[in-house]
């Protein structure tokens, strides 16, 4: 006999343990399937936001010390051990989050559809089926490998989470990849104190980004050792048995070139978790990008079917699966108040040293968008919190509209940008003229009185 469940959800990431404690606090039944005991709480929490921001915080205490390569080891050892004890409790934590809820079953296995109701499970030693009234699909992205002769198999070569997870400090990291990922952990590794090169295929360094903001990013960078190499084209990688360390054979137009390394990291983008889930036979359709397709309210083209977080496509952060489930709970409550076209101005971090981030419309993309524009810069030094943190390095930068007073964007380059971000976000959410940041009265010394002057405008 088939076990029947009011509600299934594959995956268990944000947008879905958050639907699932809610729909078993209503009373419904639900069955939570996770394909691996080491992935409780999803990508953040085990491969993704968690571990490489507890491995930031540990690599952010070694800068500026001069360790030789035994002390970089050991502190590089320990800091992979605290980042595996964070990642463990956290998983445990959100494994009996579900686990000791009446209303939850949580199946360890695969989940693949059987049809628009029917849910196969295979574990390691059984396979079995379960249906649902409704099922939500929150599996997830992962890694986008490459075609690149000598990656697979190769010890030296990882991808994020495998790289975090790497016991033997890597002296030389080459990181193929000049996005926000690579960057990330360039930054971390090199206050770590190895010796990182980026290679990036195009030409134009942070190309989504204003070129100001690009600019001091990679004067950053370069003032710590970084290389960055730009119109690089991966042609093969070769190991050295006997150096044990990688080659990365590349070319910069017709230009043969190579560089040695102790480890490679590829961090060439993410891609939507979907393959083996047998979506056709449940009627649900994927985007050309191979990403789960829905509507604006994440609903898929099978009617009691829904998706959320990265495998919609699109914003890849935890906090967009955790709104995903608001826009869900939304309809599932009936009032669809909430969907994908309300989700305005959402703001990121990347975090590098000092941390960058993010809101809103660039220079260039406002421009390009029609708007005239008025542009206020600053540089972090002449911020007093910037100088207590001992960090004074970087740029801040807000957009505004000259017709409307109304905030566009804005770039932060700073110490505690992630926190003063969310100031401007809620500013332009509430539709307030510049002004009011301009003259808010803000705490000192903090990073977050900065908006005075930066909307000095």
């Amino acid at each position: 006999m088939v076990e029947h469940f009011q509600n299934i959800v594959i995956g268990f990431g944000k947008g879905g343990k958050t639907l699932s404690a809610y729909l078993a606090s209503k009373g419904e039944s639900v069955a939570m399937i996770e394909k691996s005991d080491k992935m409780y709480g999803g990508t953040c929490i085990n491969v993704g936001c968690i571990p490489s921001k507890s491995l930031v915080t540990s690599g952010l205490k070694l800068k500026g010390k001069k360790l030789d390569l035994e002390e970089k080891k050991i502190a590089y050892t320990e800091a992979i051990a605290e980042k595996r004890r964070l990642t463990s409790m956290l998983r445990e934590k959100n494994f009996h989050m579900l686990e000791d809820n009446d209303n939850v079953t949580v199946f360890n296995g695969f989940g693949s559809f059987e049809d628009k109701n029917k849910v196969k499970i295979e574990t390691d030693n059984d396979s079995f089926v379960i249906e649902g009234d409704r099922i939500f699909i929150n599996t997830g992205s992962s890694s986008i490998k490459p075609n690149i002769s000598g990656i697979d198999g190769n010890p030296h070569v990882f991808f994020s989470d495998g790289l975090m997870d790497l016991d033997e400090f890597p002296e030389r990291l080459v990181i193929i990849g000049g996005g926000y990922i690579g960057l990330e952990f360039a930054s971390m590794y090199a206050n770590f104190g190895s010796k990182v090169t980026i290679l990036q295929h195009g030409s134009l360094f942070l190309k989504h980004d204003d070129r100001d903001i690009a600019d001091e990013i990679k004067s950053i960078f370069e003032n710590k050792g970084i290389d960055i190499i730009v119109d690089a084209e991966i042609k093969s990688i070769d190991n050295d048995e006997e150096s044990n360390e990688a080659i990365i054979n590349y070319n910069i137009k017709d230009d043969e070139k190579n560089i040695s390394a102790d480890a490679i990291l590829v961090a060439t983008g993410r891609k939507a978790n979907t393959e083996g889930l047998n979506l056709e036979v449940a009627g649900v359709e994927t985007t050309s990008r191979g990403a789960v397709k829905t509507d604006e309210f994440l609903q898929t083209t099978a009617s009691n079917i829904w998706a959320m977080g990265d495998v919609v496509g699109g914003l890849q952060f935890t906090y967009i699966s955790l709104d995903d489930f608001r826009i869900v709970k939304s309809q599932l409550d009936g009032n669809k108040g909430y969907s994908l076209l309300k989700r305005e101005n959402v703001p990121f971090s990347v975090f590098i040293d000092p941390c960058f981030s993010r809101v809103g419309l660039t220079e260039d993309e406002a421009r390009k968008e029609g708007f005239n524009v008025k542009i206020s810069k600053m540089p972090a030094a002449s911020i007093p919190k910037a100088q207590v943190l001992k960090n004074p390095i970087g740029l801040l930068k807000a957009i505004v509209d000259k017709d409307s007073d109304k905030i566009l964007g804005a770039e932060l380059i700073c110490e505690e940008s992630f926190e003063v971000i969310n100031i401007i976000k809620l500013a332009m959410d509430l539709n307030l003229d510049y002004t009011v940041l301009r003259d808010q009265v803000f705490t000192h010394p903090t990073m977050s009185e900065s908006l005075n002057d930066l909307f000095k405008i």
